[in-house]
């Protein structure tokens, strides 16, 4: 699949949906924040991320005021590298009822590593036992950046974890096409089956040595923020960009996402860079127009009619937000949304399907009909 447009061309299949950003949340006092989600079938709480070592839960209503903290792991979190800290967070499908939540970190334990856990709620889920960790994965990190961060149960019930090449800059030890480590790759793992996980059967590697029983796709630089299209399945994965290229993937399969011998669909290691296995994106776009892609959600709530089905994404730089749609064939066009001048961490999607951005200095913006 390829994109016929570059991100900031006009939209020539329809109309481009009139949105804007609104100011949500204003009294919560939050900081350095990357992550917001909700926990399944409950409407009533927000959950976001702070980056030194906090989830702060506070309700979904216009005049909240006040945040608790629903679990605090700061003294064993590395938050000091610029893309380090606590990254991701995920509830269990069946939270209401094992009180499983599970969180994406780094620490420095002889070294800095990227550490995998479940927490258990012992208070009926208003809050999370830090004494209750179980690690799942511990994986060493050579450098402080390229630590991926983003976790969460797909629809077939498995848990993906998101891991970028280890760092550095043009992937100097070479993970991205490295099946033989973790780092570079999108991990699949059972977390209801086996001790501290089963492999799902249809993993790639799961019944031969050619590669990490717990790699899904590989070939990826720093998969900070990717989600599943709630209606369809599909996995959309912003994976961010070296010296040139930003990129948006489609992982449809197991399979061989192209870093380190392409940047976007551009040769970037000429020795390798004509793989035939290679898949590349559906949307790119250079560095004019960013530097750091954030990605985000495809639209299903129902306040924006116009939306429905467009995926969303923007760039941390240049704070520019796209939408993305399928023109025909598998191709997909973006078009520019808005601008602004805000440092997007991260996405959120309501349970309701609603779509939220987060400034990372600490502000939420809800995205609305012009």
């Amino acid at each position: 699949m390829t994109s016929t447009r570059h991100a900031g061309a006009s939209a020539s299949a329809g109309a481009v949906p009139a949105v804007k950003l609104q100011r949500v949340f204003n009294a919560v006092s939050m900081d350095v924040i990357v992550y917001m989600t909700q926990a399944p079938d409950d409407d009533r709480y927000w959950y976001v991320v702070e980056k030194p070592g906090r989830v702060l839960r506070f309700e979904n209503k216009e005049d909240a005021s006040e945040a608790t903290v629903f679990i605090d792991i700061s003294d064993r979190v590395d938050a000091g590298p610029s893309e380090a800290g606590l990254l991701g967070m995920t509830f269990h499908p069946q939270f209401r009822t094992n009180g499983y939540v599970y969180l994406s970190y780094t620490g420095n334990d002889g070294g800095l590593k990227s550490y995998i856990s479940r927490f258990k709620s012992l208070d009926s889920n208003e809050s999370l036992d830090p004494g209750t960790e179980k690690r799942l994965l511990e994986i060493a990190q050579p450098y402080s950046n390229h630590n991926g961060g983003q976790i969460e149960f797909g629809p077939d019930g498995f848990l993906y974890i998101g891991l970028g090449d280890g760092g550095a800059g043009g992937d100097p030890k070479g993970h991205g096409q490295n099946t033989q480590t973790l780092l570079g790759s999108m991990l699949r793992v059972d977390v209801d089956n086996g001790n501290p996980y089963a492999i799902p059967a249809s993993n790639p590697f799961v019944s031969n040595d050619k590669g990490k029983p717990e790699i899904y796709a590989w070939g990826l630089r720093n998969p900070w923020r990717w989600s599943f299209d709630r209606e369809t399945g599909k996995l959309w994965l912003a994976d961010v960009g070296q010296d040139n290229w930003e990129e948006v993937n489609i992982v449809a399969q197991p399979g061989n996402y192209g870093w380190n011998g392409k940047e976007g669909r551009h040769c970037y290691k000429s020795a390798h860079c004509e793989n035939p296995a290679f898949i590349d994106p559906v949307i790119e776009y250079d560095h004019g127009a960013g530097c750091s892609v954030t990605g985000g959600y495809v639209y299903r709530g129902g306040q924006i009619p116009a939306l429905k089905g467009i995926y969303l994404y923007t760039d941390f730089c240049s704070g520019t937000l796209w939408g993305a749609r399928e023109s025909g064939s598998g191709a997909y066009e973006s078009f520019q949304l808005l601008d602004s001048d805000l440092n997007i961490a991260s996405f959120a999607q309501a349970n309701t399907g609603e779509i939220y951005l987060l400034h990372i200095r600490g502000e939420i913006y809800k995205l609305v009909a012009q």
